[in-house]
């Protein structure tokens, strides 16, 4: 390996050196555990470091061709944008370095399109960027990855148990960072839920949800471009880690938005994760797929303690495995349920509180709009005739979202029914199914001034709902009996009206 890394001493002087680019300025060159990329002007060259630690091992230059030529495999499809090619870099007669020159290939190098940065989705949830705009699109994007993704043969419990078993010899090292009873707590309580969640694993890898996965969905490798976020950097160098329930996949992500103190945005996220998957049966996954998820984080924090900053790596540590033992004891499932006239606020109030009910990231939020945009195929944006909206087709959609509902409380999760309720048999079925469930139930019925609610509506831009003034008017003529559901005051902004909202579901 000596010889390897001597060997890769001058392709790294050769990679940093602005003429070998043909450029007037400095290359920037960043250095990982197990890489080397030099950004020169509007281009970028990877290559992996001549390293071999217990888990990788790059230390052969065939070896590090193979893996480099897999990251290319893996990543192109999606983003084509940045990856382009991977180029030897070659000696000739004189000893001179070369792209794919006639000499000798001596490395081998992932050419790619730089990006900025400032781009990156860590550095904009850093910089306070991160909306719930861009949280949505990141769930439909991890969804769309998945699709796409191949199937793999494997047991699902098999490849959590190995994790689990790797996790238990790395940690009787940490001890002294991390904290004996700290450490006791997660791997009894880990076991525990691994145990009962085992046969949903196994169940779920034959349905098809173990894929060939990024296998390494944190912010830090999506960046946006072009207004959408595009994943990069997919694990390439152990096909083990690489295949796994998409679930896991998922959850990384969702774990850090957590972590970075963004939960609306990891309930965003996860809503548009599984409208476009329709995995609402996985949920019941997630106590422990992000258990472990942060786990791992604080397995590597104390790992690379040695190498940078040990005490703030320490402190990162017992606040990721702290984490890690509070995702397995979540609380309870809930149901609940969110009516009222067009323009009172409803999916805006619904998404205010989703976030904070039941187990992490939050609720499954169920909106009549996007629902019957669904069945009809459409876009959400893309008004509906009228006869899209016959008591027949609303009969189907609120059974649709009852359904979805009993889904997620079914594996443990929580929901919000986000429509107008208007007909009292409609509410009486989302009661029913609370009952059925077990679960608590909370009917909130908002109301507001009809002049409020006109204003609204008619201040609507790029909205699902299709309801206009016209509509509006006609279920103001009507009235209607919320029966014993909560009235809330929907004047006022949404923070004020979220703020009732939460006094009576016991939130605040």
């Amino acid at each position: 390996m000596t010889a390897d890394r001597d060997a890769q001493a001058a392709v790294i002087a050769f990679l940093e050196d602005p003429d070998t680019h043909g450029i007037g300025e400095a290359v920037e060159v960043i250095t990982t555990h197990s890489a080397h990329v030099f950004l020169a002007g509007d281009r970028a060259y990877k290559i992996k470091r001549a390293v071999k630690y217990n888990y990788l091992d790059f230390s052969t230059l065939e070896t590090r061709r193979r893996i480099i030529e897999r990251e290319l495999e893996l990543n192109a499809p999606g983003a084509p944008m940045i990856y382009d090619r991977v180029v030897a870099i070659t000696r000739d007669s004189t000893g001179a370095l070369a792209f794919d020159g006639t000499g000798e290939a001596v490395e081998y190098a992932l050419a790619m399109q730089r990006f900025a940065r400032e781009d990156e989705l860590d550095r904009i949830a850093e910089a306070g960027g991160l909306s719930f705009e861009i949280a949505e699109k990141l769930g439909v994007a991890v969804a769309e990855l998945h699709a796409s993704a191949p199937r793999r043969e494997a047991d699902g419990a098999a490849l959590i148990g190995e994790i689990l078993d790797e996790l238990a010899e790395a940690f009787s090292d940490m001890e002294e960072v991390l904290g004996a009873a700290r450490l006791a707590s997660f791997l009894d309580s880990v076991r525990s839920v691994f145990d009962a969640t085992a046969p949903l694993l196994r169940a779920r890898a034959e349905g098809g949800f173990v894929r060939r996965c990024h296998g390494d969905l944190h912010l830090k490798n999506i960046v946006m471009i072009d207004d959408h976020p595009v994943l990069f950097d997919a694990l390439e160098f152990d096909e083990r880690l690489g295949i796994t329930d998409v679930f896991y996949d998922f959850a990384f992500l969702v774990m850090d938005l957590l972590h970075r103190g963004l939960p609306r945005q990891a309930n965003a996220a996860l809503n548009r994760f599984l409208a476009r998957s329709g995995d609402i049966g996985g949920l019941a996954t997630l106590p422990l797929f992000l258990s472990v998820r942060a786990a791992i984080r604080a397995m590597v924090a104390v790992q690379t303690m040695a190498d940078r900053a040990p005490d703030g790596l320490a402190r990162e540590a017992r606040t990721y495995l702290d984490a890690a033992i509070a995702f397995l004891a979540p609380p309870p499932a809930r149901l609940v349920a969110i009516g009222g006239l067009s323009g009172t606020g409803k999916t805006t109030i619904a998404a205010h509180l989703a976030f904070r009910l039941g187990p992490a990231p939050g609720a499954l939020h169920l909106r009549s709009d996007l629902e019957r945009k669904a069945m009809f195929g459409v876009d959400p944006l893309e008004p509906l005739p009228p006869e899209a909206y016959s008591a027949e087709v609303n009969r189907e959609v609120y059974q649709r979202m009852i359904e979805k509902a009993g889904t997620a409380l079914a594996a443990g999760h929580a929901a919000i029914l986000d429509a107008t309720f208007l007909d009292p048999e409609q509410r009486v079925a989302a009661e029913r199914l609370a009952r059925a469930r077990s679960v608590r139930f909370d009917g909130l019925w908002l109301d507001a001034e009809a002049a409020t609610l006109e204003a609204r509506v008619a201040a609507r831009r790029n909205d699902a709902s299709d309801a206009d003034l016209a509509v509006l008017r006609r279920q103001l003529a009507r009235g209607f009996d919320a029966g014993d559901w909560a009235g809330i005051d929907a004047g006022g902004t949404p923070e004020e009206v979220t703020a009732r909202a939460a006094k009576a579901l016991g939130l605040d």
